[in-house]
């Protein structure tokens, strides 16, 4: 099929690579029929891998990489000199128009660095960002900035509010998103030097609907559908959040099975409460786009299994599909220009 996307996966990079990472690439071609894998690494390691598995070979291509960009490199090196790096030759793939986005679990600073580098910013866009999506009370809400932009500026964060206002609205359904701006109160005049200089320019920003600040404890409750931050704070949310999550899903887990009585009320609730714990599952959310870029990066967890791999691809089918860079290029940009 012409309209299938193609996704390139990162199959050296991460924690569990390239393990983790083909098992995910396997699952995405059998469950969704649209999406084309191309595996970048070293050839056979992942043969290796794609031989415990029966799938559509047509749908699954390999190219070969001889460098690996490692964990704890500095990124600017690592891009820089490991040209025929699986996370490199993957880039350049995007960059060529020969795939439509890829998906790695690798080096942080290197995705980042790299996708500033070699696939380029949409012009106009100041700064990407990395916006995941993570889960609160009634549904999810997006999280942007996590991690790209340690020392952003004030127009920075407008313009992640006007990219995570596109995304939830064309992406993932939510109309008339709310946005707030990660506070210490709720009050307008709160706040560091930063965040006071950034909310009266987002409560005149038209195109957004800004409720104004939001503190960290009712984030979890869904009180905003975007939420707006610099990205120390925001790798801290996001960082804790994952944290207390998992501990709370282990701690639960725990109780039910201390005795006979908890045991037998577990099997009461046990289809809905593997339903609640499922929706605080960070791997149901995926990765995290870069928004920003004139191609789809997605950065998921180095710690990543099969399960998130594979929801990260499909992410990029959804992206995709909603062309969402030429949204961000038209709605946000040329209204810029035009002063609107």
């Amino acid at each position: 099929m012409s309209d299938r996307i193609r996704v390139v996966v990162d199959a050296m990079g991460g924690d569990n690579a390239p393990g983790e990472l083909v098992k995910g690439a396997v699952q995405a071609v059998l469950d969704h029929e649209n999406i084309h894998v191309i595996l970048t690494g070293r050839k056979d390691a992942i043969e290796r891998e794609l031989a415990n598995y029966t799938y559509p070979k047509e749908r699954v291509d390999i190219v070969e990489c001889s460098e690996v960009i490692e964990t704890a490199e500095p990124p600017v090196n690592a891009i820089r000199t490991k040209k025929d790096s699986s996370l490199v030759v993957g880039l350049r793939l995007v960059k060529k128009g020969e795939a439509d986005a890829i998906v790695s679990a690798g080096n942080s600073g290197a995705v980042l660095v790299g996708g500033q580098a070699i696939i380029g910013r949409i012009k106009g866009i100041e700064r990407p960002a990395l916006a995941p999506v993570i889960p609160t009370a009634d549904g999810f809400s997006l999280l942007i900035d996590c991690g790209a932009n340690v020392d952003a500026r004030a127009s920075h964060l407008v313009q992640f509010a006007q990219m995570g206002s596109i995304y939830m609205e064309q992406v993932l359904g939510v109309k008339n998103p709310r946005v707030g701006i990660v506070n210490i109160g709720a009050e307008e005049e709160k706040g560091n030097a930063l965040v006071k200089e950034t909310f009266p320019l987002l409560k005149a920003c038209p195109g957004i609907n800004f409720i104004g600040s939001v503190e960290a404890r009712d984030i979890p409750s869904g009180v905003c559908d975007v939420i707006v931050c610099e990205a120390f704070v925001g790798n801290v949310i996001l960082k804790l959040y994952e944290g207390v999550g998992f501990t709370l899903i282990r701690m639960v887990k725990q109780s039910l099975m201390k005795n006979l009585k908890t045991k037998i009320g577990a099997a009461l609730i046990q289809s809905s409460l593997k339903e609640t714990l499922k929706s605080f599952d960070g791997s149901e959310y995926g990765g995290a786009p870069l928004l920003g870029l004139n191609g789809l990066v997605v950065k998921t967890h180095g710690s990543s299994k099969a399960r998130e791999v594979e929801t990260s691809i499909y992410q990029c089918e959804l992206f995709k599909k909603q062309n969402i860079n030429e949204i961000i290029r038209e709605n946000l940009i040329e209204n810029n220009e035009k002063g609107v």
